[in-house]
């Protein structure tokens, strides 16, 4: 019911009489659209005693409202808003003006970059750049996981806000899953659980930027850590990419004339190109990040996804001198749409960092994340990625075969060790927006934010996403790019 004390206001001081100053506000009301056709009103006792009045009184206005046809008894229900009301409609009530149908008034500041839109697929087929199947989600796993949480005497914990360092049962299990799996030598104090990998980012790069500070990435590069870079203010300066990763030359060449506050990489499966940094390279940046301290983000978000060749380990399981700041992600290993990510940072870093978390996020979620512990615990997530491994080999495999038979000439592409998608550039003459009209004629949805991501020189490649298609799907798509790169 709406809030009748408040939104009806009593002058007895007036010279209009009570009755109908109640009359006159509900008209408003319902000429304001607040009080739809159709709608009942509370009865004259209810509201007699809402509005601290003698019931006859409401009983008088009620009378005058049906009197004028704004109201109208319903027998054994009582009074409702008539559904043809008197007068000419004073505005369309399907579209009744509310405080938030214009604005705002206030001028708001907005990075020029955050325009960037993000089409949502419609089409059957989806080609995405880059994400797990989610018809593979361990789902038995986790909704078994999740029973077992709430069937103990103590559930009602796990339904309270975690801390915002995050689920000291997780952070404790992901101490032998990171040292198994990357040789990360770390203690929980150097573990924050987050809302994905990209909430890591920002907070991280929040701790460490400030406006007009010189930071170094890819090019190209992540857009949407490109993004949250500029929101902060940073001055962006881009060092090429090539098919042994980012140029570690320029960046030192970059250290030793300009003060760099902040480097950001993908060392392993680059996003969006898919090349991994090599060894030379490796061992060529962590010099430079001891020589001149500098602050890295390590982005290894799809990890957990290797085929022909075993995954490099990170940077930040190198000697590094503390100034790695590692982040990743287990929404893409699971291909739930559970949004958890994880920073590994210095002891000091991650209390600052959870500090700063709770002005937007107060606390985790704690039940997600003693649900996820309990799988990394009792090896269903270990299971999951062998299988999924597999498949996703099988797959890539698959579309790098129907990629060279279909599209001989009008794309290139070096397929990739690992991760979920193969960066597919096109010929000159082809034009990414024009294909992607064409193959949606089609059915085909794609996604290519690249292609504006980088509006001054348009990449003309995208991230093939061969992950989430099974083999009849990717059949599909790549006869419809065949197709669409036609003249």
């Amino acid at each position: 019911m709406l809030p009748y004390k408040t939104l009806i206001r009593i002058d007895k001081s007036s010279r209009q009489a009570v009755y109908l100053q109640i009359a006159c506000q509900f008209i408003s009301l319902i000429r304001d659209g607040l009080i739809q056709p159709g709608t009942y009103l509370p009865g004259s006792r209810v509201l007699a005693e809402l509005l601290a009045l003698h019931r006859k009184t409401v009983i008088a206005a009620y009378d005058e409202l049906q009197a004028q046809d704004w109201i109208t008894a319903i027998p054994r229900k009582g009074m409702m808003v008539s559904l043809n009301l008197p007068e000419i409609k004073p505005r369309s009530y399907n579209n009744a003006h509310h405080a938030y149908a214009e604005g705002p008034a206030f001028p708001i500041y907005e990075a020029p970059s955050l325009l960037l839109k993000r089409n949502l697929p419609t089409a059957k087929l989806v080609l995405n750049d880059g994400f797990p199947d989610a018809r593979l989600a361990p789902l038995d796993d986790w909704a078994r996981e999740c029973r077992s949480i709430i069937q103990r005497p103590a559930y009602h914990k796990y339904l309270a806000f975690g801390p915002a360092e995050g689920n000291m049962y997780l952070r404790n299990q992901m101490l032998k899953y990171l040292a198994d799996t990357r040789g990360l030598n770390i203690r929980e104090e150097n573990v924050m659980i987050t809302r994905g990998a990209q909430m890591s980012i920002y907070l991280a790069a929040s701790m460490v930027v400030q406006k007009n500070d010189n930071i170094i990435v890819g090019s190209p590069n992540y857009f949407y850590a490109d993004l949250a870079f500029e929101q902060l203010g940073a001055n962006i300066i881009r060092v090429p990419v090539d098919d042994e990763g980012i140029d570690t030359d320029t960046v030192e060449q970059l250290c030793r004339t300009k003060k760099i506050k902040m480097l950001y990489i993908i060392s392993h499966h680059h996003h969006p190109t898919t090349v991994t940094l090599s060894a030379e390279r490796r061992m060529k940046l962590l010099e430079i990040i001891r020589k001149y301290k500098l602050a890295v983000i390590e982005d290894d978000y799809d990890f957990d996804f290797h085929y022909s060749a075993a995954p490099i380990v990170p940077l930040a399981s190198a000697d590094h001198g503390g100034n790695v700041i590692y982040v990743g992600s287990f929404t893409k290993s699971l291909g739930l749409s559970l949004r958890i990510g994880f920073m590994i940072a210095p002891e000091k870093f991650i209390q600052k960092a959870a500090a700063l978390r709770r002005l937007i996020d107060i606390g985790g979620d704690n039940l997600v994340e003693e649900a996820l512990a309990g799988m990394l615990e009792n090896g269903s997530i270990n299971r999951h990625l062998k299988k999924a491994n597999k498949l996703y080999w099988e797959r890539r495999d698959l579309a790098g075969e129907l990629l060279i038979r279909h599209l001989p000439d009008a794309a290139s592409f070096r397929l990739p060790q690992g991760g979920m998608a193969i960066w597919l550039q096109f010929a000159k003459h082809l034009k990414i927006p024009a294909i992607a009209d064409k193959a949606g004629t089609f059915g085909l949805s794609m996604s290519y934010g690249y292609h504006y991501a980088y509006k001054s020189k348009p990449l003309n490649g995208l991230r093939f996403g061969f992950a989430s298609l099974n083999n009849k799907e990717l059949v599909s798509v790549v006869n419809i790019l065949a197709k669409a790169v036609k003249p």
